[in-house]
């Protein structure tokens, strides 16, 4: 559905593009671009001689966990992604007590011209954090909603123990946002999050932040649940766990449709040494039941992101511009 509820002819999708950060290093926290081989939902190979496509030279000048949308009107799309740089500090401590209550946000109308991006502040001041942030448009209210995880502080030094809830605020423009909200509290660590919709269902995947423990026995993992509003306060559990007989731990869920059948990719970063992404898919998303595709070509250390079903004009535009 487009603006005040028209219908809009949707034109064919001819491949798909993936936004994504690489493991920490030099250039390894930017933004890159991997294009499809054709319309093979599993087959990517990373653009621009594998190196980035975007870089950040504001706030803590890195970039991590990329997002796509492309607009109702589909005249433009709008990239967020998380302030944060890992390569020059790993204190976990610091970047949840006092790192970025921004986002980074690109725009462009084309998928290859983005301009010199711009940091958003939009998380509220006793948030220590601001990650993973991603966008779904909601025809209920005819903007973007916009959410990320942040850990919340009772004082302003920040001090005490706090844990990641998931905030969002709605946007027309990525300019001017609305107060930030709290959309998911569990009362425990959960970040991550990602939303598909379909026939009128909205599917929202989430890490479980928590150790693996007795009270814990799936944490470290990806569980899912739904509802038919984005803003609903209660949502469905649908399924948890997802793909740990495949996987031993799992993040940043990344999921989309195939272009040409009726089958749904879901993305599980194992984030280990040795393994990053993992893909599942399924024919019946109303299941929550995730089988291990067995054939699939990913960049090297492919991190979180998005993959965006793109049309054949823009395939080749992506390709000339940085093959």
């Amino acid at each position: 559905m487009g603006l005040n509820g028209v219908r809009r002819q949707q034109p064919e999708h001819a491949g798909y593009l993936y936004a994504h950060f690489k493991r920490e290093s030099a250039d390894g926290e930017q933004i890159y671009f991997a294009l499809s081989d054709g319309n093979d939902p599993l087959a990517f190979d990373d653009l621009n001689g594998g190196k980035p496509v975007l870089y950040s030279t504001l706030g803590e000048c890195g970039v991590r966990d990329p997002h796509i949308i492309r607009s109702p009107e589909r005249d433009r799309f709008y990239l967020v992604a998380t302030d944060l740089r890992l390569y020059t500090s790993l204190d976990w401590d610091r970047h949840q007590r006092r790192g970025s209550r921004s986002i980074m946000v690109w725009e462009s109308m084309d998928l290859v011209n983005w301009g010199q991006g711009r940091l958003v502040e939009v998380a509220p001041p006793e948030a220590g954090n601001t990650w993973a942030p991603e966008a779904v448009w909601d025809p209920e209210q005819e903007t973007y909603l916009v959410h990320w995880s942040s850990t919340l502080y009772d004082n302003d030094a920040h001090e005490g123990q706090s844990y990641n809830r998931i905030m969002y605020a709605t946007t027309r423009d990525f300019r001017d946002f609305s107060d930030p909200r709290v959309w998911i509290d569990r009362g425990w660590h959960t970040i991550d999050t990602t939303v598909i919709d379909h026939d009128g269902v909205y599917y929202r995947f989430l890490k479980d932040e928590r150790s693996r423990t007795g009270d814990a026995p799936l944490g470290k993992s990806i569980f899912s649940e739904i509802s038919t509003s984005l803003t609903a306060t209660e949502w469905k559990p649908l399924a948890e766990g997802i793909g740990l007989r495949t996987i031993t731990q799992g993040e940043g869920p990344l999921v989309y449709k195939s272009n040409t059948e009726e089958k749904w990719y879901l993305w599980i970063d194992e984030f280990t040494p040795e393994r990053r992404y993992v893909p599942f898919e399924t024919t019946n998303l109303a299941s929550g039941k995730w089988i291990l595709s067995k054939h699939h070509r990913l960049p090297n250390d492919p991190c979180h992101g998005v993959v965006l079903p793109v049309t054949a004009e823009e395939y080749e535009r992506l390709n000339a511009a940085w093959t």
